[in-house]
């Protein structure tokens, strides 16, 4: 690849190699290298400017699991050398509780999650980052509940006044990558299923999804064929049901030996103003950053792999009802 190391096959092959090298290669140093000085790194939980931020993050979160592991499940990708590159990296990632930080007490507990992290990079550095971990899916299994953790959260970081934003367009910032993504039909058909889902038209699963669908969703959730499907999104959708919804970024690809698949950055943005899975309406103003890749086959949508973070969105609902 133009401006890439020689080592580095093609880009899904720099991106699980870098990932291996700064995480289990401990090489937090070559984010020096990897990463640009001034990135925008965006989280649910806010955002984060320049790579040295990114490294002493990246030291606090191996301080408090040592033995973190970050295996990659796939790599969808659009872009080319010229202009730059775009990764919506899926990763199972897993770790062991044994050092005190952001998850409280060291626990003993071992998690197993799910990350998507959209990276922009072009001459072997990646300038700008989009990033969800299922924070309620490592909180529940460390015996935590996600809705306390925030509370919690919100009072050691002093209160609603003073604790850390979480990441909404009002505090995003503008970074070089301006991509939106590729035409491919794939991208175009899942896009269109999230659109369909958030405008209400929860026919579409049964439309267009097989029927022994295995989906993944937040809080280490795993759920098989439509119904339990259906509850899902209908959940997400139910609590906040006259938000904005917004493709952000699409992508989808056909490769050698895998099946046709989509990545899909997407927000919902409004009240929460409804009864669905964060309970009794508030009223609170709530943005939510979403990730979704999908896998197709012969009978429609064969698996969905779903991000957003549980905790983020009850740290919104909780700074503004102050129930802290």
């Amino acid at each position: 690849m133009k401006g890439f190391a020689p080592k580095f096959t093609d880009f899904p092959d720099y991106i699980l190699k870098i990932t291996r090298e700064i995480w289990e290669d401990r090489g937090i140093a070559t984010l020096n290298h990897y990463y640009t000085e001034d990135i925008p790194m965006r989280f649910p939980e806010g955002v984060s400017m320049g790579n040295q931020k990114t490294m002493n993050g990246t030291l606090a979160t191996l301080a408090e699991f040592p033995d973190r592991e970050l295996t990659g499940e796939d790599v969808i990708w659009s872009g080319n050398e010229e202009d730059g590159f775009l990764s919506s990296h899926r990763l199972l990632t897993m770790g062991t509780h044994t050092g005190g930080g952001f998850f409280g007490p060291a626990t003993g507990k071992r998690f197993v999650i799910r990350a998507i992290a959209d990276c922009a990079a072009i001459n072997d550095q990646i300038n700008d980052e989009w990033l969800i971990r299922d924070t309620a899916g490592i909180v529940l299994q460390l015996g935590m509940k996600p809705k306390k953790f925030a509370r919690n959260l919100i009072a050691r970081e002093g209160g609603p006044a003073h604790c850390v934003k979480p990441f909404c367009p009002a505090v995003d910032v503008e970074g070089p990558y301006k991509g939106r993504g590729n035409d491919n039909e794939w991208g175009a058909r899942m896009s269109d299923i999230l659109t369909r889902m958030m405008n209400k038209d929860f026919a579409v699963i049964r439309a267009e999804y097989d029927r022994a669908v295995q989906t993944e969703h937040p809080a280490s959730t795993t759920v098989h064929s439509w119904a339990d499907t259906e509850k899902l999104w209908m959940g997400l959708r139910a609590s906040f049901p006259n938000a904005e919804f917004k493709i952000e970024h699409q992508i989808g690809r056909e490769d050698p030996m895998l099946s046709p698949r989509a990545a899909v950055r997407w927000s919902l943005h409004g009240k929460h103003d409804g009864w669905g899975m964060f309970g009794q309406p508030t009223g609170a103003d709530v943005y939510v950053m979403g990730f979704t890749h999908a896998e197709f086959g012969p009978y429609g949508l064969r698996r969905e792999w779903t991000l957003f973070d549980h905790v983020s969105i009850w740290k919104q609902i909780l700074m503004q009802t102050g129930a802290c």
